[in-house]
Order: structure tokens, then sequence, then C-alpha cells
């Protein structure tokens, strides 16, 4: 028998929690304006169809909401045109002063493709759209009821239909959580495919496996991921731009080896970290799946889209086959999954505690104590009120909590959802909600259906 074929799947995973209308800076909106102004604009130029794309719905509700894009293109004209202005005043040091130039034109670059694009940027990420995801980033495992479940999962496919249109059946479980009590409902949506991640469960799987109700479990790559995110992954390199070190108008001019920052000495960086990438994704056989968070590349990794697109070309070069993952999976002849797998998600350990954790139970509780509630309220439930659970249930919330990101903002904004939720189900829909534009494609009915 011959080896199977070695094949390269790059899965970008492109969500942003529900911020939209909820704070600007230091937390809220703002994130949404850096990961356009930073990822998702720059990703366009390298996008092609080996690439598998995944938009979280929620990001698409917030992609499309009335007002974000002129938001947007004010945060770029009147505050980082300005405070690079003010930052570039400051410093004395001509390399400095260099490297804080550089940053205000990404800026600049930015703000002239969206508005080429007549700030449909959404429209523009469309061609490339093929994986969905559940309707908020909901952990499906940690919710109270099937009927939660469906909500979840049928919302986003739905929201995912009515937006790009062809769906082949690849859904990306949240936090890649995943159990099998879920794999019949996914089924029974149409999902077809979903990324697991089994290292430290079942060792070296790569093979896509076969789940008793129908969907395939692809193994994602940890060996090839860590290359990339891990502590001493390629971020870290001297050459590349440091995320962490900012200025008085908190803006990035220094290398992570503190001398000032160089594009041109970054940029070689990328592809020389890029040849070393492909070298090691095809040294052994079989379909290996790098599935990465697309706001690594740019937001937090500055130069993450000049090594994607160097991987690209590089793969080219060496003859190394990069393959959309829902081709990939139908070359690949997937095997039984075992028969028992325990809840795992790409967290450390791999296993639910980081969003059902001592500092989140809570948090956890209190989303299934709403979900409960909603049901009961059976057909007098109101769509805002659907909206609310579906806010609340977000995974970003614990995952701020327990990695102690953002202050205080995620308990505010999990118990604004939750207080929201329990005042529409106490004037059965009257309440003045605070989704806007989240979730306009859910509807009540996974709920009500037996």
């Amino acid at each position: 028998m011959s080896e199977p074929r070695t094949e390269l799947a790059l899965v970008l995973h492109t969500h942003m929690p529900y911020v939209e209308g909820h704070g600007t800076w230091p937390f809220g909106e703002e994130w949404l304006w850096e990961a356009m102004a930073s990822t998702y604009l720059p990703l366009l130029d390298v996008l092609d169809a080996r690439v598998t794309l995944s938009l979280t719905p929620v990001l698409c509700d917030q992609l499309e909401a009335p007002g974000v894009g002129e938001r947007f293109g004010v945060f770029l004209r009147d505050v980082r045109r300005e405070t690079h202005r003010q930052d570039i005043a400051g410093h004395d040091d001509p390399a400095e002063v260099a490297a804080l130039e550089h940053s205000a034109a990404t800026y600049e670059s930015a703000l002239e493709r969206f508005e080429a694009l007549d700030g449909d940027l959404l429209g523009a990420l469309a061609p490339h759209a093929a994986w969905t995801s559940a309707a908020t980033h909901a952990i499906l495992p940690l919710l109270a009821t099937e009927a939660g479940v469906r909500l979840q999962v049928q919302t986003g496919i739905d929201a995912h239909r009515e937006r790009f249109g062809e769906w082949r059946g690849g859904f990306w479980l949240p936090e890649c959580a995943h159990a099998t009590w879920l794999d019949p409902i996914l089924e029974e949506m149409g999902v077809h495919a979903a990324c697991v991640e089994l290292t430290d469960v079942v060792p070296g799987a790569t093979t896509p496996l076969r789940t008793a109700a129908g969907p395939l479990l692809v193994p994602i790559d940890r060996a090839i991921i860590d290359l990339v995110w891990s502590p001493r992954g390629y971020p870290s390199q001297g050459a590349y731009r440091d995320s962490f070190r900012h200025t008085h108008h908190d803006h990035m001019a220094w290398a992570n080896d503190g001398a000032a920052y160089d594009p041109e000495r970054a940029a070689a960086q990328a592809r020389a970290d890029a040849a070393d990438f492909v070298t090691r994704a095809a040294q052994r056989p079989g379909l290996r799946v790098c599935a990465l968070d697309t706001e690594l590349l740019g937001h937090w990794w500055h130069e993450g889209v000049t090594w994607l697109a160097a991987v690209l070309a590089e793969a080219d070069r060496v003859g190394l086959p990069i393959a959309h993952l829902d081709d990939a999976v139908a070359r690949h002849v997937a095997i039984d999954a075992p028969a028992t797998l325990p809840v795992t998600t790409w967290g450390t350990p791999r296993d639910l505690t980081t969003w059902d954790g001592e500092p989140v139970a809570d948090l956890a509780w209190a989303a299934r104590r709403a979900e409960l509630d909603l049901i009961a309220a059976g057909r007098d439930v109101s769509a805002d009120a659907v909206r609310e659970l579906l806010a609340l249930q977000a995974s970003d919330w614990a995952f701020m909590v327990t990695r102690d990101l953002a202050g205080d903002y995620p308990l505010e904004r999990a118990n604004g959802h939750r207080e929201a939720l329990a005042a529409e189900l106490r004037t059965l829909g009257s309440a003045s909600g605070s989704v806007r534009n989240l979730a306009p494609h859910a509807s009540p009915l996974p709920l009500l259906e037996p």
C-alpha cells in the first residue's frame, strides 16, 4: 500500500466577539476596526482558492452593520492619522520615526483599500467564505439543551447560506469544542466536516475520523501550528514588530529585539520562516491541517500576511500541495473514530476548563439558566430575547476572564446581556435590547420544535 499523499490545508478561522456599539477604547469596537485595518483588508491580496476561510456569523453581522464602515473611516482618518502625527513629532530617533511612518502608512493603505471597495469588506471576502460556525461562537458542549445547540448551529448555517449561497458542510466548532453527543445534531443540520483538537487524546491523529452519526472530525496538526502559534513560534523572532511595546499613543515602533522596527528586515525574516514552515510541513505524509485564528496574521503578528503569501509561493516552488479543506477531506480516506472520545477543545488542558473552570463557573451556569428560562417561555419568546441569549452564550467572555484580558469588560458584557434577556422575558419583548445588528437571521423555531 502506498503512503498517503502529503497535503497541507491552511484553515483561517475568522472571528470577532460582538463589540458593535459596545465601547470603543480600550475595549470594544476598536478591536473590530483594528482587525479590519491590519488583517482583513491586507488579507484580500493573499487569499486564493487553496486557503480555507471560516467566517463566524457574528463577525459578518458586524461587518455589514449600518454605520460600522463610517465609524471605521472616522477612526482611521481622525484617530490613527492624528495620533501617528503626534507620535512622530515626539520622537527624535530617525529609525523610530521611520518605523512610525511605516505604521501610519499601513493605516492609510487600509483606508484607501476600504474606500476602493465602497466600504463592502464583507462582499470582498465573500468569494472565499467556505466554512461557517455557531451564531455567536458558543461552546456547544456547555449549552444546556439540544434545542440550544440547534439554535446556535442553525442560525449560523442559515446566516452563511443567506449571505454566501453555497455551503459544502464545513463547520468550525467554536474553540474546537467537541463532544460525541453533538454529532447527531450536526449531522441533522447538514454538517459534513469539523476540525477537532486531538493532541494528547489521539496522539499523531491526522487522518479524518468518521463518526458513527456521520460528520467527519478532522484533526488539526498541533506540531505545525506550534511553529506559528506558541511562545517560541515564528512571531517571537527578533526582527518582527513587537506587539506589546507601545508608544504614548498606542503605536508600535520597535522590534522584538529592542531595535527600531525595520519592515525590510522583518519581511526577509518572514520569507525565511515561510521556507522553514513549508519544509517542515512536507516532512510527514498525510493531511496536515494548520488552523490559525485569522487575526493573528497582521493584527497580532504584523508580518503574518506577508508570511502567508510567502508560504503559498514557497509551496508552489517546492511542489507541496496546499489543498482547500473541503477538497482534501474528499480525497483522504476516513477511518472510524474511536468508540469513545472525551470532550475536547484546543484549550490547555484539552478540555472545557478555560470556559467553565472556577473563575468563570458563574458565567457558564448563568448562560445555562438563561437558556432554560428562554425555552420555558415557549411561544411568548421575542426575537430580541433570542438574540440576547445568543450574545450571552459567546465563548469570548469566559475566555477573556480566564486569561485576565480586558479588565471588567467581559463580565460587564455577559451580565448586560443576561439582564437584557431577563427584561425581555418579563416584558414579553417590549424591553429595549442591546444587540443592534446581532444575528439578524436568528429565529426562535429551533427552541420551540420538539
